[in-house]
């Protein structure tokens, strides 16, 4: 699967899904929340991940978990 903020394919992380055009796992992101660390601080300490690729995962997850996506009923 590769789009615009998330690519998952088996040359990268074996296919672990990561932050497009980055190496950066998009667990990470969630760990981090997860630590009590700010959004600010994960983009500080992963460069090569954007604010707007953070802030579309974060929404992409919210949807999900309300409900709201066809990737919730599968």
């Amino acid at each position: 699967m590769t789009d615009k903020v998330i690519d998952r394919r088996a040359d990268i992380l074996g296919g672990t899904p990561v932050f497009s055009g980055t190496r950066v796992p998009v667990r990470i992101l969630i760990e981090h929340l997860e630590a009590g660390d700010r959004l600010d601080d994960f983009l500080d300490s992963f460069p090569t991940v954007s604010r707007s690729q953070a802030i579309e995962v974060l929404a992409r997850a919210k949807e999900v978990i309300a409900g709201h996506s066809s990737e919730a009923a599968a």
